[in-house]
């Protein structure tokens, strides 16, 4: 067969297609999205793919599909699950026909995330198997192994590959393609509805169930045990890997493998076992445990594996000693790396740990400090210099951003009001930085708007803006918008209109009027939407507009009830750039009120006077209203 080289998440794709899926849904968020864009991508016509408003319709898209037996799958980021957890609890009882795969990639560290969480917790609270891959190629053959438990058992599974999975490349073998079963159709019947008689009898099957499948999860090819000694490491997902590499590193004592061998080589003073799933594989564990005096449990994000094994040695009475996130020996928040995996594992391996191991809670920041220090003296010996610090580069809103020009309009027009700002998940989340600082308050998608209905219950005597991006608007806004004149909220909602999901990579929204297949649907309009929701008034206005992007917000501030300001101008990412503007040098002052007041990233002093960088500059013309000198000029991008 021939190898690719793919990332993680085009191996998940071609996985699933391989595997014989029909219909994939999802909603965009890093670090998953990448897998429903290859499906799309390689999409022949036999497949189904969309981006749905938000996570919880496309699980329910994909639960129907799965209802009449075709293969399904849902993509989202870990806290998307925390979005489609209602369907997905109940689904759960109500069972499928065709296998349901929901790949849930996490996001340790947080890279790009609210939140640290690990699924392999809702896959237990949901009682729902979880598999756990970690690597791509792994991950490429395990959709397949999903798809088929799924089905054994009649129930939705969980994938979980975390970010280093998802955006690492490897060469991957391209398997022929498993025969694709035909979906039977949707049988009428009383299944599929969820009373508490069914309920109760389904969560008697659900326990039986994850009985089964511990025991199937015990004798699964992908959890395995290798070596042996008195010492043990236990881990899974990605950290398998840095745990391997680790183990095939010499300065943790033991010599180097060929390219050829694998870690079960490593037999000696270490017991390893790799588990990929969840529930947990008990007897396997136990198999584990057996001959070891202690336990090193590398895993991210939290102490899964570890609390598993903890509760096996106090059922068991096995004197094993546990060592992990809860004792300090591993870090308890962010990503492990290679280079913090083999500072632990030298640490707990090594001949001169063995007395004070137990009770050293830092450990990890120690090792850690020892590694760099044998990094810089045997660069040091090898005549190598350090490589200076990286600089460091906060996040900004891109030159031209029509975001930045709306945020410029509010600012402008709201001097000297007692005013809160409620801000939401999108690439306006950078509004927060000076100098615009327009962002109070940022929870989750959807939550500025009723974020901003809280604070108005408690101090009524502030004026409460809410911003949220055209892609957010669909995903969770509309809701929020039909609560605050429900409950007849005073609250101005700023609707920022730019023409994609430009945070995640420019997928396309019911606003566009175009779908994953190649297909032209009708436009849902946004001042529609809003108009039929009965607001107390609606006003639209392009950002670069300076003026007249003050006005909207003039128009509805001393107006009651539910105000929406409509901004309206596309991404620079899908609109052609003007000729850029440039600074004449001779008004210039060198004030440097246009960098003080945008914070334009194509704005920069050379010398006493400003400069506009003409590799970043899109001809918005916002730089020319700031400028109180004309020193500014150019062909407005309108």
């Amino acid at each position: 067969m021939a190898k690719k080289l793919l990332m993680g998440n085009e191996a998940i794709a071609l996985g699933a297609m391989r595997a014989g899926v029909s219909v994939v849904t999802g909603y965009p968020g890093t670090p998953s999205t990448e897998i429903l864009e290859t499906v799309a991508k390689h999409n022949d016509g036999k497949f189904y793919v969309e981006w749905s408003v938000n996570e919880k319709i496309a699980l329910e898209v994909a639960a129907g599909a799965a209802y009449a037996g075709a293969r399904s799958m849902v993509t989202m980021k870990q806290v998307g699950l925390n979005v489609a957890s209602d369907p997905l609890m109940s689904l759960n009882y109500i069972g499928i026909k065709g296998g349901m795969v929901i790949v849930v990639a996490d996001d340790p560290g947080p890279i790009s995330s609210q939140t640290e969480q690990d699924t392999r917790h809702f896959g237990k609270y949901a009682k729902i198997a979880v598999f756990d891959p970690s690597t791509p190629e792994e991950a490429y053959t395990m959709v397949a192994d999903a798809f088929d438990h799924s089905e054994k058992y009649g129930r939705p599974v969980i994938l979980r590959p975390t970010t280093r999975v998802c955006h690492s490349c490897a060469s991957v073998e391209i398997l022929e393609n498993i025969p694709k079963k035909v979906p039977e159709g949707f049988e009428k019947n009383s299944r599929w509805v969820i009373f508490p008689k069914l309920s109760y009898e389904n969560k008697i099957k659900i326990e039986d169930n994850l009985r089964k499948m511990s025991d199937d999860f015990s004798g699964y090819e992908r959890n395995f045990i290798t070596g042996n000694g008195r010492k043990g490491i236990a881990t899974g997902g990605v950290s398998y890997s840095y745990v391997s590499e680790a183990l095939n590193n010499p300065s943790v004592g033991f010599d180097s493998v060929s390219e050829n061998e694998s870690v079960s080589t490593l037999s000696s003073g270490c017991k390893l076992m790799k588990i990929s799933t969840s529930p947990f594989p008990q007897k396997l564990a136990l198999e584990f445990l057996q001959g070891l005096d202690e336990v090193l449990v590398v895993e991210e994000l939290d102490p899964v594996i570890e609390n598993e094994l903890i509760y096996l040695c106090g059922l068991h009475n096995l004197k094993v000693k546990i060592y992990g996130k809860l004792t300090g020996h591993i870090k308890n928040a962010g990503e492990n790396t290679v280079d913090s995996v083999i500072a632990a594992v030298r640490s707990f391996l090594g001949e001169n740990m063995n007395a004070n191991f137990e009770n050293q809670a830092n450990l990890i920041t120690k090792a850690e400090e020892d590694a760099s220090a044998s990094t810089n003296t045997n660069a040091s010996t090898d005549s190598l210099t350090e490589p200076p610090e990286l600089p460091i580069r906060p996040p900004v809103l891109c030159a031209g951003c029509p975001h930045r020009a709306s945020f410029f309009a509010v600012k402008e027009a709201t001097k000297g009001l007692n005013a809160v700002y409620s801000g939401d998940i999108g690439c306006y989340t950078l509004g927060n930085a000076m100098p615009l600082n327009m962002v109070d308050t940022c929870l989750c998608m959807g939550a500025g708007i009723t974020v901003a209905q809280g604070l108005h219950r408690v101090e009524q005597n502030r004026i409460n803006f809410a911003f949220i991006g055209d892609s957010t608007f669909f995903h969770t806004g509309i809701p929020g918008i039909i609560n605050a004149v429900y409950n007849q909220t005073d609250i101005i909602v700023v609707i920022l209109d730019n023409s994609t999901t430009a945070m995640t990579g420019h997928q396309p929204h019911p606003g566009l009027g175009k779908t994953m297949m190649g297909n032209i649907s009708d436009v849902i309009s946004i001042y529609d939407v809003v108009s039929s929701l009965k607001v107390t008034k609606i006003v639209r206005a392009n950002p670069f507009d300076t003026e007249a992007a003050k006005n909207a917000v003039n128009a509805v501030i001393n107006e009651k009830g539910v105000r929406v300001i409509l901004y309206e101008a596309p991404c620079i990412f899908v609109t052609k750039s003007k000729e850029p503007y440039v600074v004449d040098t001779e008004k210039c002052t060198g004030c440097k009120i246009c960098i003080n007041k945008l914070g334009c990233p194509a704005i920069e002093m050379d010398g006493k006077k400003a400069r506009i960088n003409p590799t970043l500059c899109t001809g918005c013309g916002i730089c020319a209203d700031v400028c109180k000198f004309g020193a500014i000029g150019g062909k407005r991008n309108d």
